[in-house]
């Protein structure tokens, strides 16, 4: 290769309080490992996000050594995440198993920015007993993303419990005309809950980006 493909945005953090992203669907090995060069040459830390197995391994040793991957989530933090912060912790609630992927990806993101997170899965509204006996502990946090496939009605029944910011990630989760995560998205972006935030399908890191903000803004971050 001649050059190189790329021009990482190291001022990213000194500009909007968080570090670009690299999504590695669509790119190289050898793409990847020039990119991760660039970051060691500066002693940077970074994030990968849709990073599969099968390029995960074939990484240049000299990084996989240094990137501490996830397989559930498709997430690589390479080099060192940033300190912690002393911001109240985010809850990450998910309404089935299937959803964990995403929410995972929205954990991880979160803990490369040193932010803490509690996971709440498994509480979808199909037995709404079990989000029942965790709201309590969901309401503690300033900050709650909800990561729900099919109608995504989780979102919206969240909404209507917390006074905390809600960022519903609708998922690809589902089957018939729920295939896709367009219905959840929709149904998420019409919720009659006020003020919930929506992001993309299966965008677990931009909801982990919004919560940060939401911090940032309310002065919780502490940093």
């Amino acid at each position: 290769m001649t050059g190189t493909p790329f021009v990482l945005d190291f001022e990213r953090f000194g500009r909007i309080g968080l570090d670009e992203a690299i999504l590695c669907a669509g790119k190289t090995v050898e793409q990847l490992d020039l990119i991760l060069d660039a970051c060691s040459e500066r002693d940077r830390g970074l994030l990968l996000t849709r990073l599969s197995p099968e390029p995960a391994s074939r990484l240049a040793s000299r990084h996989r050594e240094r990137l501490d991957y996830d397989p559930d989530s498709r997430t690589g933090i390479f080099l060192r995440p940033h300190p912690p912060r002393l911001s109240p912790d985010v809850a990450v609630v998910c309404a089935g198993t299937s959803d964990l992927p995403v929410a995972r990806e929205a954990s991880r993101t979160l803990a490369y920015y040193g932010q803490a997170s509690r996971s709440f899965p498994d509480v979808g509204v199909a037995g709404l007993w079990r989000l029942m006996q965790r709201i309590e502990e969901i309401r503690a946090c300033p900050v709650v993303i909800v990561a729900a496939g099919m109608d995504a009605a989780l979102a919206s029944v969240v909404g209507g419990l917390v006074q905390g910011v809600v960022v519903a990630v609708p998922t690809s989760i589902g089957y018939g005309v729920a295939a896709g995560g367009r219905p959840a998205l929709e149904s998420a972006l019409a919720s009659c809950a006020p003020g919930v935030v929506v992001v993309n399908i299966d965008n677990g890191y931009g909801a982990a980006c919004a919560a940060l903000r939401a911090l940032k803004a309310a002065g919780a971050s502490g940093g």
